[in-house]
């Protein structure tokens, strides 16, 4: 059985995540995943900050930052279940750039929570031909849960 564990470590209710939890679970089934778990953790623009600024050396806010434990040689995994890490979205950045791009709340952290999720499953954009692929990956798992723009 899939899990993925969302905790918000904001002081607001963010009802979009109950819906955003199944775009999540609908995607781990998509990639046909077994026993697989993994962490969408809410945050301020403050933390993800420090976030951002500990583990990735770039001093500033950030909309989504991953830990994939699949990356790490040193961190022992159990044998019966993958662990693929923790995916951090700012509440604060999700709203600002839902207004800026003239969609909903939903659709953003949906759209983060999906493009995190692919990370921690080793995908990435770090040229053309890696984003096409993830990207593409992301869209059709939105367009599937009805998630428009």
């Amino acid at each position: 059985m899939n899990e993925v564990e969302i905790i918000n470590q904001t002081n607001e209710e963010v009802k979009e995540l109950e819906v955003v939890k199944k775009v999540l679970e609908s995607a781990m089934k998509k990639e046909q995943l077994k026993k697989t778990a993994f962490n969408l953790i809410i945050v301020d623009n403050e933390y993800i900050k420090y976030l951002n600024s500990t583990y990735r050396k770039i001093d500033r806010e950030t909309d989504v930052i991953t830990f994939a434990l699949e990356d790490e040689d040193s961190v022992v995994l159990p044998s019966d279940v993958r662990i693929l890490g923790d995916i951090y979205i700012s509440l604060d950045k999700a709203k600002t750039q839902s207004a800026e791009y003239g969609h909903s709340l939903l659709r953003e952290l949906s759209f983060l929570a999906v493009h995190g999720f692919y990370h921690l499953l080793g995908y990435d954009h770090m040229n053309k031909k890696d984003e096409a692929v993830m990207f593409a990956k992301q869209e059709e798992v939105l367009e599937e849960n009805g998630i428009k723009r």
